[in-house]
């Protein structure tokens, strides 16, 4: 038994704030302001000038994807391409790797403004692979070496550019799939493993994950499922495939389908193939959608009526009318009260796809850590989309003002997952008319999250009965301006009451719990 005394922040329906809870047998027993004589014995936890805070929840992340680039080298924060030739050729002299992963090379955050190429990657290292994923996780760039070795089954692939080494759309999936496919299983469960602490850390007791792109044979589809069911501290995984294709997750025995890749509508504004009403700022291109509505409409169909959660990608304005479209006519054919159909991004939603949304009860999972994002700035944003349309861009007040469920998430290995940063965001706006509050962003990043995934019974908010999944936050972000939120840490994160302790199974063992528990995934 452990009772912490301070600032509860509880994240009920009230938002109530306790100066007491206790948790027992990794359950929450009591909240409130008054502690019951029978539990006055007990010494408490004094959290002081912290705060007790539900676990935060990712809704949206590519675990499999981010745990193999999370391993590598990240280069999202260097300032220029020659910064990155340096950090290449730094990582390989210690390292001594027979093959390179980078990840977060993005042409608006480095001074040349171009994305750096095949030759500038062969000018410090010709002699092994090397792979650098770009920002977005929609492209990569490939040395010499490798675009050779890989040359007979890109080249008649759509997003297949020789010159430069960039590989877009068909060609990146394909390189992805090779990368993936020479990494062993062991290799794979311990990058796992790794980035569950690394979570873990961060304060993230949940991840909703997209899967089954990427990986042969929906590899990452099964070994998210084991991995995760086998975890050893509480964390918590909900697995969504990718595939368009309902069977997939029947199989799998997984309630949900959706995602990016195989279920996205569009591309994303780094590429300018995010499906946009009006053209791109002095251009006829309107970005690419990448079904029919027809398609879609079918597709979600199936799903609905299959008693599926449905979750699509959509970025562009055009995408999101398709999305809402879709999910509507599959709830006209079929109707459910308690579906929990979700867009993902949604970050150029329409006024007509938000009454959609209103009316049908169609949930968000936005990522608030794309405001302010230096791999992808308003400059950047405005040149492509120009001044109105960037101020429509991830109107988070106005889907909290609608009374939809919005769920916070990182896109990783696209952002960092650090739900500090999404609070922050949130709430610091730059486009102050769709700035939130605090409450209001402590909500998204918790309990919005758990009720996304229909955990909000269990987790999500400090009551009696639920689970306790808490973090202890260095201060109190009720009390602190808004100008001081990027600076709180997460000081510990405690799952089914105890403190997160990092993983120690081998993958044998790891593999083995995983595919015989039946551990809710």
């Amino acid at each position: 038994m452990k009772i912490y005394k301070g600032s509860i922040l509880s994240i009920n329906e009230n938002d109530d704030v306790f100066q007491y809870l206790v948790e027992d047998k990794g359950k929450i027993v009591f909240v409130g302001n008054d502690l019951p004589e029978k539990f006055k014995g007990y010494p408490a936890i004094d959290l002081e000038n912290k705060a007790l805070i539900p676990a935060f929840v990712d809704t949206h992340q590519h675990f499999a994807s981010f745990s193999t680039f999370h391993a590598g080298l990240n280069v999202m924060n260097a300032k220029s391409n020659i910064e990155i030739k340096e950090m290449i050729k730094s990582f390989v002299k210690k390292n001594n790797p027979k093959s390179l992963i980078c990840f977060g090379a993005s042409p608006y955050s480095v001074k040349e403004g171009v994305l750096i190429s095949k030759k500038e990657i062969d000018e410090v290292c010709s002699n092994i692979d090397v792979t650098i994923i770009k920002y977005d996780g929609h492209a990569c760039i490939l040395n010499s070496k490798l675009l050779n070795k890989l040359k007979s089954k890109l080249s008649n692939l759509r997003g297949y550019h020789f010159e430069s080494g960039e590989m877009n759309q068909d060609a990146f999936f394909k390189v992805s799939e090779y990368i993936t496919k020479s990494i062993s299983i062991p290799k794979l469960v311990k990058n796992m493993q790794n980035t569950m602490n690394y979570l873990a850390h961060k304060g993230i007791g949940m991840v909703h994950t997209v899967s089954g792109v990427g990986f042969p044979l929906n590899l990452d589809i099964n070994l998210e499922k084991w991995v995760g069911r086998s975890a050893q501290s509480g964390i918590q995984f909900r697995v969504f495939p990718q595939p368009m294709n309902v069977k997939v997750a029947q199989k799998k025995g997984l309630p949900r389908i959706g995602g990016c890749f195989q279920c996205a509508l569009d591309g994303c504004f780094g590429s300018k193939d995010a499906a946009l009403n009006e053209s791109y700022q002095n251009s006829d291109d309107y970005g690419v959608l990448y079904y029919t509505d027809e398609k879609v409409i079918e597709f979600c169909k199936q799903a609905n009526r299959a008693g599926l959660q449905i979750e699509m990608h959509a970025i562009g304005d055009k995408a999101f009318n398709q999305a809402t479209k879709a999910l509507k006519a599959a709830l006209d054919d079929f109707p459910r009260d308690n579906h929990r159909h979700t867009i993902i991004h949604a970050c150029l939603p329409t006024m007509k796809g938000l009454s959609i949304c209103e009316k049908y009860k169609i949930n968000i999972a936005m990522q608030t850590s794309f405001i302010n994002w230096a791999q992808e700035p308003d400059s950047y944003l405005n040149q492509i989309l120009g001044e109105e349309r960037l101020l429509r861009l991830n109107p988070t007040k106005q889907f909290f003002d609608l009374g939809l469920v919005v769920g916070a998430g990182s896109d990783a290995p696209c952002t960092d997952p650090d739900p500090i940063v999404w609070i922050d965001r949130a709430v610091n706006n730059p486009n102050k008319s769709q700035a939130i509050t605090i409450k209001q962003a402590l909500r998204m990043c918790t309990y919005n999250g758990y009720y996304i995934s229909f955990d909000e019974k269990e987790r999500g908010s400090l009551e009696v009965g639920k689970i306790a999944d808490m973090v202890i936050l260095s201060d109190n972000p009720y009390s602190i301006a808004n100008e001081n939120i990027k600076n709180l840490k997460v000081e510990r994160t405690i799952l089914n009451g105890k403190e997160y302790k990092n993983q120690k199974q081998s993958f044998i063992v790891s593999l083995i719990k995983g595919i015989f528990s039946k551990k809710k995934i």
